[in-house]
């Protein structure tokens, strides 16, 4: 069986995280499956999605992470062609990734103890998230 179910986040762009992990769960469980798999999937090219442990410390690391690998203030070539200013957000929606798969089974999603799903925001103003569930399993 598959089911696909779609959330909606409002978000404030330059990398804000967006913890999801009681939406997914809520989404299995209504489902009506008790095992199988869960990908989550954010539409556009400055999202992503990821796991961490969702407390301010590590949100802030990777932050930082973030700016200090794929810095805001960089030269990149996508701003000089669309004059956006977001040739960042777009290189680190790539580096990142747009899905993530998780294993459920009992009804529960297979994370461990601290791990929690985020959708990322990279892009450079607040955006209307999309997020694309996709549940199969039995």
């Amino acid at each position: 069986m598959v089911k696909t179910i779609q959330l909606s986040l409002s978000t404030r762009g330059v990398c804000d995280l967006k913890e999801i992990t009681g939406q997914v769960a809520d989404a299995i469980h209504d489902s009506g499956m008790t095992d199988g798999i869960v990908t989550v999937f954010v539409p556009g090219a400055t999202g992503g999605v990821t796991t961490i442990e969702f407390e301010p410390g590590a949100v802030r690391d990777y932050q930082d992470f973030m700016e200090r690998t794929i810095p805001s203030d960089g030269v990149y070539r996508h701003n000089e062609r669309w004059g956006d200013g977001n040739g960042y957000s777009h290189v680190r929606a790539a580096a990142l990734g747009p899905s993530l798969t998780v294993p459920f089974q009992d009804g529960e999603l297979l994370l461990g103890t601290w791990q929690q799903i985020v959708v990322a925001d990279f892009d450079n103003v607040p955006r209307q998230r999309r997020v694309v569930l996709q549940i199969m399993g039995e």
